[in-house]
């Protein structure tokens, strides 16, 4: 896909990987459209863009609306907006289910409903989801899990009647990535392996991704490998991850 004078909308892009994507899309020649909750911090990624900011919480539905507006008007729309929640299921307050679901799944969804007729009739567009290698299973993040699963479902759903109306689908997935989320989900990474990427190595595969219209993407690539041993022996991955710690 040619993006220069292309329409982007980019969610979560008040920080992290939705910051740097902002900033590769921008580089590329995007005219872009970033949404995000924190006004100071969108505001400060809009102006090194070139931006116009949607200041929006994508989990309250009238917000949502008005993110979907700009989204129906948009020929690449990337959803890297997301959180996380650590900590054993059983203390996960309900409230915090219910906004990881309407935050990781339920907004990409509604948002790509709207954006895709107008691809389809322009015969041009594409769409990225930031998904998780936790698609695989993460101890005690059982829910954000789900939700990045239920993000590669979609997107590997939607790809047939997308491919038909000449636009593209790339669902990524990234590692542990140096931004605010392990802060904000409530336990720290302190993982010695993987090691952790920068954001902007997440946006330098989006936008690989959407150029060579690349289904799935990992970062680093050789996540690759973890993913094809789950679903191939996801028992001798299972087993394999538990002695990892």
């Amino acid at each position: 896909m040619e993006l220069d004078g292309r329409t982007a909308l980019v969610t979560g892009a008040s920080s992290g990987i939705g910051a740097a994507t902002a900033a590769v899309l921008a580089a590329a020649g995007c005219r872009l459209v970033v949404t995000g909750r924190d006004e100071h911090r969108l505001t400060e990624v809009a102006e090194r863009t070139g931006a116009r900011s949607v200041v929006a919480d994508l989990t309250d539905p009238a917000q949502l609306r008005l993110v979907a507006e700009a989204a129906r008007e948009a020929d690449l729309l990337v959803h890297s907006a997301g959180v996380g929640w650590a900590g054993d299921l059983a203390a996960m307050p309900p409230d915090s289910v219910a906004g990881l679901v309407a935050l990781n799944l339920t907004a990409p969804v509604l948002l790509t409903q709207a954006a895709l007729p107008g691809m389809s009739r322009r015969r041009r567009g594409h769409v990225v989801f930031v998904s998780s290698i936790a698609v695989v299973g993460v101890r005690d993040e059982e829910v954000y899990a789900a939700t990045k699963g239920g993000l590669r479902a979609f997107a590997a759903s939607i790809r047939f009647q997308a491919a038909a109306r000449g636009v593209g689908v790339t669902t990524v997935f990234p590692g542990a990535v140096r931004t605010p989320f392990f802060g904000n989900r409530g336990r720290p990474y302190t993982r010695g392996f993987p090691r952790m990427v920068a954001p902007a190595a997440v946006a330098e595969a989006v936008l690989d991704g959407v150029r060579r219209e690349r289904g799935e993407v990992f970062v680093p690539r050789w996540l690759s490998a973890a993913a094809r041993l789950h679903g191939a022996f996801p028992g001798a991955f299972h087993r394999a991850a538990r002695r990892a710690g």
